[in-house]
């Protein structure tokens, strides 16, 4: 085998992974979409599990829609109000994150979610790789939020979430959380965590037993809200592009 056959071969990637670098689904729910039939490499329907292609010469098309086309690269950063769905449709009509963006035409995706009632800082885009680096878990990427949790926390529960929690699917990695303000029926904690599990601050918060009340994202790494109300958006600047696909 030549070297420039070599290399070739390696730059072939799964169909699913493809699919969810892009920004169109997670790899589960990619792996469906081409079950379905939805999924065209080249013109041609392709439905099995282990199809790899190259991203730099086929051209995937999904429900119709050309992807790694030569659209605009957009980079959003939104302060979602609590009451919105962090998903592109939903299907009980409930009002979605896109509903804040109506003057973005390019076909943008939440990178990561927010639970319906917690509030903050979301990126949006339709930079798949970057979507990915955000994601992966191996990258560590630091989520700040701030919690309002029933009661009046100890210093012992705020030393089990710095140590890390068990929950149901595992112990947490350890969080960086300090009181920033106690009450007598509550508790405001800034936590700052680098996994993504789903409803993870809710739920290291009842493993403590002070439930959330009001929860807020305020940071992703370098990122925050300054200058951000509730449902307003901004663009990254390249700068601030070119750290994130850095950390």
């Amino acid at each position: 085998m030549d070297k420039k056959t070599d290399n070739a071969k390696q730059d072939l990637i799964r169909l699913q992974k493809y699919l969810a670098d892009q920004g169109i689904a997670s790899r589960r729910a990619a792996e469906r979409l081409i079950a379905e039939g939805a999924v065209q490499v080249n013109g041609k329907t392709v439905t099995e599990m282990g199809t790899k292609i190259d991203p730099s010469r086929d051209r995937v098309k999904v429900n119709g829609e050309l992807l790694g086309g030569t659209q605009r690269m957009r980079y959003i950063l939104l302060n979602k109000p609590a009451g919105y769905i962090c998903s592109v449709q939903d299907e009980r009509g409930r009002r979605t994150v896109m509903d804040l963006i109506p003057e973005v035409s390019e076909r943008v995706y939440p990178v990561g979610r927010l639970d319906y009632n917690t509030s903050g800082l979301l990126l949006l885009t339709n930079d798949g790789a970057l979507t990915h680096q955000l994601l992966h878990p191996s990258h560590e990427v630091e989520k700040t939020y701030l919690a309002e949790v029933e009661g009046f926390l100890p210093r012992g529960a705020v030393e089990k979430l710095c140590r890390g929690v068990q929950l149901s699917d595992g112990l947490t990695a350890p969080a960086k959380a300090r009181v920033l303000r106690r009450k007598e029926a509550s508790t405001l904690v800034e936590i700052c965590i680098h996994e993504g599990r789903n409803r993870q601050v809710r739920r290291m918060m009842e493993a403590v037993g002070h439930p959330v009340l009001h929860l807020r994202r305020i940071g992703e790494g370098f990122l925050d809200l300054q200058g951000l109300a509730p449902g307003q958006w901004r663009e990254l600047s390249a700068e601030e592009v070119r750290r994130l696909k850095n950390l």
